[in-house]
């Protein structure tokens, strides 16, 4: 039987490597690659938990975060397992690819963003609040459910603040506070986030944020 404070599940949490689109001025598309310095941060990251006792590495299957995962697996030696559950916050998809000076993709980026936070809203094929925050409980879920004890976790940006957030506040999490926090705390590329689960502890609390965004592998 597990002691009261017995870590069952460490979660590393990875932001994928600089994309392509991450250092153009133009709205992230789903199909965008790592850029030649991604590559490098991910071979960085890789370095960075290659001596982690990793049981399971689980990503998003867009290709920013796949190539990040891969190229850490080679490290590891562990197999990839994908889950659409872990992709980025998900943004009408007119906007994907286009210049932030195109006047229409523009204002229906402003248009949703503005609604994000409304409950109920919903602004063409984007993702609004309720479902976003579904999707993160349902990560967590699926964290708990591996049967792993270690998992590495390459994700984006967004959503793994989304997590942090939930962890952080659990069910006083409101649309208000999610926005605050993302206006407000920042996440580097490849930046590692580390979650722990204890046992012994009331439902909301059995989740810990222990770490945030280390990115010290990145000033060698």
């Amino acid at each position: 039987m597990a002691s009261y404070d017995e870590v069952l599940k460490t979660v590393y949490l990875v932001r994928h490597g600089q994309s392509e689109h991450n250092i153009a001025p133009i709205y992230q598309s789903q199909n965008v690659r790592l850029s030649s310095e991604g590559r490098e941060q991910a071979s960085l990251i890789a370095e960075r938990v290659s001596d982690l006792d990793i049981d399971t590495l689980i990503a998003s299957p867009l290709p920013r975060a796949m190539e990040t995962a891969q190229i850490i697996g080679q490290v590891i030696a562990k197999e990839l397992i994908t889950s659409d559950i872990l992709v980025e916050r998900i943004t009408p998809s007119f906007i994907e690819g286009k210049p932030y000076e195109d006047a229409e993709s523009n204002k229906i980026w402003r248009e949703w963003e503005a609604n994000f936070y409304t409950p109920g809203a919903r602004i063409a094929d984007g993702e609004n609040y309720e479902n976003y925050i579904l999707r993160v409980d349902k990560a967590l879920e699926m964290f708990n459910n591996e049967s792993g004890k270690s998992l590495l976790v390459v994700s984006h940006g967004g959503f793994i603040r989304a997590i942090a957030a939930r962890v952080a506040l659990g069910n006083l999490l409101t649309p208000e506070l999610m926005k605050k926090f993302n206006n407000t705390v920042g996440i580097e590329n490849t930046g590692i986030t580390v979650l722990k689960y204890r046992a012994g502890f009331e439902d909301d609390a059995k989740w810990r944020l222990w770490s945030y965004n280390d990115h010290s592998h990145l000033t060698k």
